[in-house]
């Protein structure tokens, strides 16, 4: 197995566990916050949507792909919240759909990329370091992590909504 296949199996697999938090859910029910936290399934969902999409396109078309987050507008803040949320005219189906549009899209980029060497200069955000690059291996990397992490987070807000867990 490639280093290429290695990556695609981790980010599928965290994919699946993610996809797995609202199966048999209604529309309702994904829109849900069921703990402390501002998150609910189809929020999450919509949110690794956005952030697999950005990071794939910086991958080829480096920061301005993301934009400056320096610059951003109160606006541009809220359309950030709203990716955390269940907008009205959201559903399972099409997040879903969505997801695995923006999957095939990362998919065929990390099996077509040229080299996982490639860098590109991170965005201006208060986040990153000054003058820091990151290769398409790491960014790859950073999307695994982000969609592991928002996995666990939906796993959490699942069980509590209903007590159906990923795994276990």
């Amino acid at each position: 197995m490639s280093e290429r296949d290695d990556l695609l199996q981790a980010l599928a697999a965290h994919r699946d566990f993610l996809r797995h938090t609202v199966r048999e859910l209604t529309d309702e029910q994904a829109g849900l916050r069921t703990t402390a936290s501002e998150l609910c399934l189809g929020g999450l969902i919509k949110h690794v949507t956005s952030v697999e999409r950005g990071w794939s396109e910086f991958i080829v078309r480096g920061p301005s792909a993301m934009g400056d987050f320096t610059q951003m507008t109160e606006a541009d803040w809220q359309r950030r919240a709203d990716e955390f949320r269940m907008l009205p005219g959201d559903t399972v189906a099409g997040i879903l759909a969505e997801y695995e549009k923006v999957a095939g899209v990362t998919d065929e980029l990390v099996r077509n990329l040229p080299s996982l060497d490639a860098t590109q200069p991170l965005p201006k955000a208060p986040w990153y370091e000054e003058d820091t690059s990151w290769t398409a291996r790491r960014t790859l990397l950073h999307v695994i992590a982000e969609t592991a992490q928002h996995a666990g987070h939906a796993d959490i807000i699942r069980e509590s909504l209903d007590g159906q867990k990923t795994m276990g």
